[in-house]
């Protein structure tokens, strides 16, 4: 049973020791990734690996691995305007490493690459950009300044090996006193619209009076050459008076008609 038991540990520890080798000499490289190989003698090898499971030689060689897909990130600038005004930017970019050259993206930059390159990027663009417009420009201008910013920095990021598949404006603010100072200047339009419909509304009104006083000059010259040509005319005036005057009477409470024939007890029925 001793000697079952001597010759049990050698083998036990050769298999154990072969399914470590085993283990260590195979690596898998996920979806979206992609892997550098770090070789202790000759350095970082020239083609990355794709998706799967690979050998390597123990000890010597090392896996990187590097997540070749899209990952979004948030550059904030605080920068000068073309007029002298202090604007603070931030852009939203979502970048990945350009699968061909992921060797020389980990030689030179290693595998924070965009912790090193996208905030000064950034930052030079950014300043780069705005200061060639005015604080209003920059406001009624967005999208033409969000493009310029958008190709700048694509360009620069391509020089590091990196892709940008996106970049937009996401926040965009001024200073506190240039901010009351366009609210101040709104409000001022607003008073302004409003005092000129005011002096519209005046001048309509001017004219509809004007308009109202011709017409009336108008019907008084007429009736007055009416009145002058034709006695009948004034008789026919003189009957309508009395007719507005007739129905004004009647519609009061405080006048009562009495008949020619004496007869107060109208519209009753005798006994």
């Amino acid at each position: 049973m001793q000697s079952f038991l001597n010759k049990l540990i050698p083998l036990a520890l050769t298999v154990g020791t072969g399914l470590s080798l085993a283990q260590s000499s195979m690596y898998t490289v996920d979806g979206g990734q992609r892997a550098v190989i770090f070789d202790r003698i000759s350095g970082v090898k020239e083609k990355s690996v794709g998706e799967g499971t690979h050998f390597l030689m123990p000890w010597l060689q090392k896996p990187i691995i590097f997540d070749i897909r899209s990952s979004p990130r948030n550059i904030k600038s605080d920068t000068g305007s073309k007029d002298l005004q202090t604007v603070s930017v931030t852009v939203r970019v979502l970048f990945r490493p350009d699968v061909e050259h992921l060797p020389s993206i980990f030689s030179k930059l290693g595998l924070d690459y965009d912790e090193r390159i996208l905030p000064s990027l950034g930052n030079e663009v950014l300043k780069s950009v705005v200061a060639q417009y005015d604080a209003t420009e920059l406001i009624t201008q967005r999208e033409v300044v969000s493009k310029e910013i958008r190709e700048s920095l694509m360009k620069r990021a391509k020089e590091f090996n990196l892709l940008l598949d996106d970049v937009s404006i996401t926040h965009l603010s001024f200073s506190q006193d240039f901010t009351n100072a366009i609210e101040h200047k709104q409000v001022a339009q607003q008073e302004a619209e409003r005092s000129k419909y005011i002096v519209m509304k005046n001048e309509q009104e001017k004219k509809a009076n004007i308009i109202r006083a011709e017409g009336e000059a108008e019907a008084a010259k007429l009736i007055g050459q009416a009145m002058g040509n034709s006695a009948a005319f004034i008789e026919l005036r003189r009957i309508e008076a009395y007719k507005d005057i007739t129905e004004s009477l009647s519609k009061s409470k405080q006048v009562t008609y009495v008949p020619t024939n004496g007869n107060l007890l109208m519209n009753l029925n005798k006994q």
